[in-house]
């Protein structure tokens, strides 16, 4: 069987502790290897809401990516992603990437543009996989944080899942909400 690596972001405003376990517990049913960087408490971004937790999964599929898309749309609509009258985002699953593809895969397109341009999902990568390259960059993520000047207020948060906490203490320490 053979195995893709990709790299998912996840992101919750709605019962964020509850959307993200929810969406969590979802790709380890089908996925290979997940991984989880830490979780990061981010201001809204592109819309008025409230405070979003976001974080990055690394993992290994055997699906096709538009079957993994299709599956991640089906966690999303399980979560109310979809709801009518539904207010804020309740979860959102984002591939970000898949293998080293770059293109426009039947409207899907890779890598995730927002990679380059959100802290809460350069950030977390560059802490989950600092020495992958990003495919369309040629840089490694680290690099690519240390060296990005984006703007946005977001800081290291608590999160426990499947009795682990995601946030290692140290960075949220080093990172508290008040030196934003």
């Amino acid at each position: 069987m053979s195995l893709t690596p990709i790299y998912l972001g996840l992101g919750s405003n709605i019962e964020r502790e509850r959307n993200l376990t929810a969406g969590l517990e979802a790709l380890a049913e089908f996925l290979h290897d997940m991984q989880c960087s830490p979780v990061f408490e981010s201001q809204a971004v592109g819309i008025k809401s409230g405070h979003f937790f976001n974080l990055v999964v690394s993992a290994r599929t055997d699906l096709p990516l538009h079957e993994l898309d299709r599956r991640l749309k089906v966690i999303e609509a399980d979560n109310g992603r979809y709801a009518p009258g539904r207010k804020g985002l309740p979860l959102d699953i984002d591939v970000l990437f898949y293998g080293d593809r770059v293109g426009n895969f039947d409207g899907l397109v890779l890598p995730r543009a927002e990679v380059l341009k959100n802290a809460f999902v350069l950030w977390p990568l560059a802490l989950l996989a600092p020495e992958a390259r990003h495919p369309g960059a040629g840089k490694t993520f680290a690099e690519l944080w240390q060296s990005s000047s984006i703007q946005q207020a977001l800081w290291p948060a608590s999160f426990v899942w499947r009795g682990a906490e995601l946030t290692p203490p140290a960075l949220r320490q080093a990172f508290p909400p008040a030196s934003l």
